[in-house]
């Protein structure tokens, strides 16, 4: 049943020679880009990088064909902790508050966790079928499900580029070897591996790890390097006796430590030194997103 088969079947089997060929010819038939792209992933084409007669074995350069070949579905996937997935109970509100808050036009629909994913949802299937201001009592969630792709980790990301043109898929889940979900890439994941960073409107600025809101208020992401946000803020938030800041690096590092466990949305967290941290996202497993008010802060 090729990859509509459930996940562990996708993790157990690897794609046959005869059938990477048909996906690869029915791709150079297709001409365009993607006609190069299969010329890259030619066997007379040398792995190695051109030398410079200087006899050493640096790495080719960190976009170019050569990375079809080189580079594995695993070297470029989100993980798992990181994708944003919806499950199959979802109401319409629900759905449309994901997308919206996400900026995302895909997103996988799992079945009590996200090792059993049931299908994909489009925005635009949300919207042709049902609008957004839609009545919420027809609205029929299983019906508007596409169906996944499922590739294993140790893929070829050229071969896989390949099959989600042939498929006409734009997304994929990466299954480990017990069939449960490791990780996501999408096909702009692993065009930007040849051409570089495809930067759009949802794209945040790299280094970009939180905004001002206004004087001494902060919205940031719980991944913020803490020694660059103290560089901000102009003082110190390791420095009092609760605070061990060798056994933390982040925003949200430091947040867990002062509530002694990964705290709900809503909660507020305080810092012995006056500062306090609001969370507006998290998961039961870890932060997401934190209000961070200064001591200068007003309400």
């Amino acid at each position: 049943m090729g990859d509509t088969d459930g996940p562990s079947d996708a993790a157990q089997r690897a794609l046959a020679d005869e059938d990477i060929e048909q996906i690869e010819e029915s791709s150079v038939k297709s001409g365009g880009f993607f006609s190069r792209v299969i010329e890259a992933l030619s066997p007379s084409e040398s792995e190695e990088p051109t030398g410079n007669g200087n006899g050493s074995d640096a790495r080719p350069s960190t976009h170019g064909m050569i990375n079809l070949r080189r580079m594995r579905v695993d070297d470029v996937a989100v993980p798992k902790a990181d994708i944003t997935a919806v499950p199959i109970s979802s109401s319409m509100d629900e759905l449309v508050a994901v997308f919206k808050e996400s900026g995302l036009t895909r997103l996988p629909v799992y079945d009590g966790t996200l090792d059993t994913p049931v299908g994909l949802a489009h925005l635009k299937d949300l919207a042709l079928n049902f609008g957004f201001n839609g009545t919420a009592h027809n609205f029929d969630f299983k019906a508007m499900l596409r169906p996944l792709l499922f590739v294993p980790p140790s893929m070829t990301i050229g071969v896989l580029l390949t099959k989600m043109q042939a498929e006409r898929r734009h997304m994929a889940l990466v299954i480990d070897e017990y069939g449960g979900v490791d990780g996501l890439v999408t096909i702009e994941d692993l065009i930007e591996q040849v051409i570089g960073e495809i930067e759009d409107e949802h794209d945040v600025d790299e280094g970009k790890y939180w905004t001002v809101e206004k004087p001494g208020t902060y919205l940031a992401l719980a991944k913020t390097p803490l020694a660059d946000f103290e560089a901000e803020i102009g003082h110190s938030l390791t420095d009092h006796d609760t605070v061990d800041e060798e056994e933390i690096d982040t925003l949200g590092g430091l947040v867990v430590m002062l509530s002694g466990r990964v705290p709900a949305r809503g909660e507020v967290v305080l810092h012995p030194d006056g500062p306090e941290f609001e969370v507006i996202d998290a998961d039961p497993r870890r932060i997401k997103r934190l209000r961070v008010r200064t001591m200068g802060a007003n309400g």
